[in-house]
């Protein structure tokens, strides 16, 4: 048995099942992906779908994406019950949408649906608020972190950053709960982040990216904090970007050994 850790998948399902293959991915096996399904990616749906169905050795992380995700179709659903709307109409579906999106622009640009995500379900599958809900309504119920011992060594997967108490230390950005530092972190996940005598596994930020903390040419970015004897993987290798930078990849760790994959 071996257990797998992948993250920010972003709508490349294909890549992600030539992974899974890549990997020999079993039924005795474990994976654990730590959220970003969707967006940037043209299979969104796939992945949604597969999380709402996934196989009972896969754990499901929340991401922000998937979150923001969750949340829009909350803020439509209440649309919906306010102007007594039909949720399995999907001209109702649409109109609201164009409502939400208009309404949320800020000079010029709207905050609503950031990727277009919704609007290319409605547009190309013809989903309507229904089918949204049921995609999005488990995604309030992933935890934000997993913590687990493999062979003596303490891991924990989160999204992007893991703190044990927000108030005990000082970052640059103002985070409001220990859940918006695990879901939005970014170098405040290795300069106040992190556990003692463990390893942090995340995502979030693309190490294929110039000019960030972590960027290491598309590789698994590694950091170690001595103070804390705390080791921290990022794994997102910035697999939707790969069109656009030719090292964008996915990435998979295997907690066994640490050894690390990619496609």
């Amino acid at each position: 048995m071996s257990t797998y850790v992948m993250s920010d998948i972003h709508g490349c399902y294909d890549i992600f099942i030539k992974m899974l293959k890549q990997i020999k991915f079993g039924d005795d096996d474990r994976l654990i992906l730590a959220g970003d399904y969707i967006d940037r990616g043209l299979q969104n749906r796939e992945m949604l779908d597969f999380i709402c169905k996934c196989p009972e050795n896969v754990e499901l992380l929340k991401g922000n994406h998937d979150l923001e995700f969750a949340y829009y179709v909350k803020l439509l659903e209440a649309y919906f019950e306010k102007n007594g709307l039909n949720e399995s109409s999907i001209n109702d579906t649409k109109d609201a949408y164009l409502f939400m999106k208009d309404t949320t622009k800020r000079n010029g640009v709207s905050y609503f649906d950031s990727y277009n995500t919704i609007l290319y379900f409605i547009e190309l599958y013809g989903v309507t608020l229904s089918k949204l809900k049921e995609w999005a309504n488990p995604i309030f119920d992933l935890p934000y972190y997993k913590a687990l011992t493999i062979n003596n060594k303490n891991y924990i997967i989160v999204h992007a950053g893991f703190i044990e108490d927000l108030k005990g230390g000082a970052t640059e950005i103002e985070y409001a709960s220990e859940e918006e530092f695990y879901i939005y972190a970014r170098e405040d996940a290795y300069k106040v982040g992190g556990a003692v005598d463990s390893v942090i596994i995340s995502g979030h930020t693309p190490t294929n990216i110039e000019g960030e903390f972590c960027y290491n040419d598309g590789k698994v970015f590694k950091f170690y904090n001595e103070k804390m004897n705390c080791t921290y993987y990022n794994i997102d290798c910035g697999c939707a970007y790969r069109k656009r930078l030719h090292n964008g990849k996915l990435a998979c760790i295997r907690l066994e050994d640490e050894k690390i994959f990619y496609v």
